[in-house]
């Protein structure tokens, strides 16, 4: 593995091994992974990073993922979101895309995928 590249990415899911597993495959393909245990406790990080994507569960105890989209949308820019989710729930797929989500996986898809939805997000830039 090379040097770690400057590309960071949150992760926000109240899943414990959720959350270890995607900095585990962030960090195998070169990304800064933060991770965060809710919406309210990455909103209350004073020193967070620029992130280049959110990786965000759709479904957290307290403020939702989409909640938190929609906060982060009214921002001038805000960094591209990836949902990820346990639950295949049609409804709120289609209003995660509507707001302009970046991809939308289930929690058991592929690494790869969404290392490669990841590096397209990045590489994208802000909204």
């Amino acid at each position: 593995m090379g040097t770690p590249s400057n590309t960071y990415v949150a992760v926000i899911d109240d899943e414990t091994s959720i959350c270890a597993s995607m900095s585990r495959l962030l960090r195998l393909a070169d990304f800064q992974p933060v991770i965060y245990s809710s919406a309210e406790a990455f909103l209350a990080d004073a020193k967070r990073p620029q992130f280049d994507c959110l990786l965000l569960d759709i479904r957290l105890e307290g403020m939702s993922g989409l909640d938190l989209f929609r906060q982060l949308a009214e921002q001038e820019t805000h960094p591209p979101v990836i949902f990820i989710t346990a639950s295949e729930d049609p409804d709120m797929r289609a209003q995660a895309e509507a707001m302009g989500c970046a991809a939308f996986f289930s929690k058991t898809s592929p690494g790869a995928e969404i290392i490669e939805a990841v590096r397209r997000a990045a590489s994208s830039g802000g909204q």
